[in-house]
């Protein structure tokens, strides 16, 4: 097993998780908050809008699974999503304007994945610079 046999696998974990979840939220998008016993949301279409985002993030994690560090972009762009997600909610919060019940969604949609695209970029960096 090569050292990058792990990524394949798991960018396409991430591509099916966010394509499901977009298609969750763009679906049902009160689920979420009905499930939390948060208040409903008056515009649906800006969360839809944020789900479907997040499904196409999810059709490039599945591109780019074909070959992760030389597509290590698209990774990049996930990764810093992953990165801003949770830096705003924080800022959110501390103001007030935030529930925290979207911590949960955090966990899943962002968290969970910073190890592993930091190493699959940690990976890619390495590989071009061994190039040069």
């Amino acid at each position: 097993m090569k050292n990058t046999d792990w990524m394949r696998p798991t960018l396409r974990l991430a591509a099916v998780y966010n394509v499901l979840w977009g298609a969750w939220v763009v679906l049902w998008p009160q689920h979420f908050f009905e499930v939390l016993g948060m208040e409903l949301i008056n515009h649906p279409m800006i969360w839809q809008g944020m789900g479907m985002v997040i499904g196409v993030y999810g059709i490039g994690y599945w591109l780019a699974s074909y070959h992760p560090l030389r597509h290590w972009i698209i990774v990049l762009v996930g990764f810093l999503g992953k990165i801003f997600g949770p830096m705003g909610y924080v800022l959110n919060l501390l103001q007030g304007m935030e529930y925290p019940q979207f911590g949960y969604m955090l966990i899943t949609n962002d968290l969970l994945w910073w190890i592993p695209f930091a190493l699959i970029l940690r990976a890619a960096w390495q590989q071009r610079a061994s190039l040069t």
